[in-house]
């Protein structure tokens, strides 16, 4: 696991190589191990590499035979040795034995054939030196990042936003139409990040660059094709998917291979399967917010040894401006910070770890996807008559089922937008300043999406915006931000490509049962791990900020950011300030809306004001 850096412009390569080293040391956290570089006329590439394969050999820019060619990469294919059988075969010599060359020379041999083939995670660049093009490339899902930002002296790009600060070229400006989804979704859903000129690479696509010109594609494309077999040969063959995936993230690896594991079904079932030598858990020392007697009880089952760490309220304050940092864009997921403290215990005894994410999406797990009778049969009734419906009761007291009204009042690519949404259109732009205000909407964001799978159930269509929202622009940018920021490269054998060709054809009847999410991966599951485990439903990485904010410490701490000069800039600041009184003296619970507001501000803080 490594970082990567480049860019295009018309210096000299001396110059060059000291811009290329500046960028590169930057993000020396995701590649402690050694660095590389290659400048010439047109481009320069940089590396930072984390050896956990051909450690001796593998350092980057890596070449093929007449050095015509080279690449940078950053993530694992686990696939390798298989395809440098084939390219072998086909008369390609190899220098060295790491994933890295395989992917170069399958280029040269398929082309963007290629890049539907690779099992794995990655983001890479190739260059031709001949040609003087550059393609850039990110892994179906989106598990590896990949930034570019492009004006009329420089092309850059790499796997992390804040190396390109230490260009010359790069103008630094906040892209304001980021914040208002950002309140209500809690993340960056944008192609265009919060810095303005500055875009995602989206998963499952590449570019080619040259001669200024950008062109992007997409390789690979989520869909469903459900087939029809009985229940018993699902069981049986995803099985053996699951555990051949497993065991290809956990072989694939010239170092040691340890995992995370919560009190959830996902990490227990890859500990079960997997049985490292080690395994790592966090909590907090409050009932309700701590799970790790649970990773502690498996792991005795399974005779593995259980690293636990008790995070305290006063290092999860004090480090929130470091995970800010790390993450590039504001980032208000709030298990990101259990997430850094977890792979900061994990560093001190291993390079590689597993983890769960990725089984929620691919088989239904997340305890949305399941309603009632009574609310499928209410969404049979006239969106129209819904509408009024919850027209009538919005502005009547609080009552039980309140909330349900007024969210099935609006259409389907309203209702459902993945997770994490704490705040509405209406008090989005409230609180906003009147010229940061805008018309978008989360229909604008989202039905694009919808409009693919239409005709599809509701559960496929929530796993569908799932796979496109939630999954790639929060879980996996925080496990890749987070690990990467302590060194550790994470793996998640239950997002495979071979994983999810086998189940995008599985029934949702056979995904959501018997009142039970991800039914089928539990049922498996159960034969590995006891019931308990297998039957637990998400939780997540609960967090109790906002009980914390309840405290005077923690109000006083949280208040001073709320009241500094530059929030003006962004927020009515009486109206912020009143949430968190509202909060404090628990008139209403603000937490989660406190929580986007102040993360926000910390992240301005580090990028525009502390620079």
């Amino acid at each position: 696991m490594c970082g990567i850096v480049g860019f295009v412009d018309a210096r000299k390569p001396k110059e060059k190589k000291e811009i290329i080293k500046k960028m590169a040391d930057r993000i020396i956290h995701r590649g402690p191990d050694a660095e590389g570089y290659f400048t010439d006329a047109i481009v320069a590439l940089g590396h930072r590499r984390l050896s956990i394969l051909d450690l001796s050999s593998g350092a980057q820019p890596i070449y093929n035979e007449d050095k015509s060619r080279m690449i940078i990469f950053n993530g694992e294919i686990y696939n390798y040795a298989s395809l440098k059988e084939e390219l072998e075969k086909k008369g390609h010599k190899f220098k060295t034995k790491t994933d890295t060359e395989v992917i170069l020379h399958g280029y040269e041999e398929y082309k963007e054939k290629l890049f539907m083939r690779l099992r794995g995670m990655f983001a890479f660049v190739i260059y031709d030196k001949n040609t003087k093009e550059l393609v850039g490339v990110r892994d179906h899902f989106g598990i590896k990042p990949f930034y570019y930002y492009k004006n009329k002296n420089v092309f850059l790009f790499g796997s992390e936003i804040k190396s390109f600060l230490e260009h010359p070229d790069f103008s630094k400006a906040v892209n304001t139409r980021a914040l208002k989804m950002f309140l209500i979704f809690q993340y960056s859903v944008h192609e265009e990040t919060f810095f303005k000129n500055v875009y995602k690479l989206k998963p499952g696509h590449y570019f080619k660059y040259k001669n200024g010109k950008m062109t992007v594609k997409e390789y690979f494309q989520v869909d469903y094709e459900k087939s029809d077999k009985p229940y018993d040969v699902y069981k049986k063959e995803l099985q053996g998917v699951l555990e051949e995936s497993i065991k290809y993230h956990q072989m694939t690896s010239d170092v040691e291979v340890g995992s995370y594991l919560s009190g959830g079904v996902d990490s227990s079932y890859v500990v079960s399967v997997a049985k490292p030598d080690k395994t790592f858990s966090v909590g907090f020392d409050m009932p309700g917010f701590d799970e790790t007697n649970l990773a502690h009880d498996l792991s005795k089952m399974l005779h593995i040894k259980n690293y636990q760490k008790k995070i305290t309220s006063d290092e999860f304050f004090n480090i929130l401006p470091t995970i800010m940092y790390h993450t590039d864009e504001p980032h208000a997921n709030l298990s990101t910070v259990p997430l850094y403290f977890l792979s900061g215990l994990a560093h001190e005894q291993v390079k590689v770890v597993l983890s769960g994410e990725g089984s929620d999406e691919m088989f239904a797990g997340y305890n949305e996807y399941y309603e009632p009778l009574s609310l499928r049969l209410y969404t049979k009734l006239p969106l129209g008559l819904r509408k009024c419906i919850a027209k009538l009761v919005k502005p009547l007291p609080h009552f039980p089922g309140q909330n349900t009204l007024k969210l099935y009042g609006k259409p389907f690519y309203e209702r459902y937008i993945g997770h994490g949404t704490y705040m509405s259109e209406e008090e989005a732009n409230e609180i906003l300043t009147p010229d940061l205000r805008n018309d978008e909407t989360i229909a604008d964001v989202i039905k694009p999406y919808y409009d693919k799978v239409k005709n599809c159930d509701e559960v496929t269509k929530k796993m569908y915006i799932d796979m496109h929202f939630w999954l790639p622009q929060d879980i996996l940018l925080k496990a890749d931000k987070m690990t990467m920021a302590n060194s550790i490269e994470l793996r998640v054998p239950l997002l495979d490509s071979v994983l999810y060709s086998y189940a995008k054809g599985i029934p949702t009847k056979h995904l959501v049962r018997d009142k039970q999410t991800k039914y089928l991966f539990r049922d498996i599951a159960r034969e590995k791990i006891p019931e308990e485990w297998s039957k637990r439903r998400k939780l997540g990485f609960p967090v109790p900020f906002s009980k914390w904010i309840r405290e005077e410490k923690y109000y006083e701490m949280v208040k001073e950011v709320f009241e500094r000069d530059y929030v003006e800039m962004f927020f009515d600041k009486t109206l912020i300030q009143n949430l968190l009184t509202e909060h404090y003296h628990n008139i209403k619970n603000n937490g989660r809306k406190i929580y986007n507001i102040y993360v926000f501000l910390l992240w301005y803080d580090i990028y525009f004001i502390k620079n």
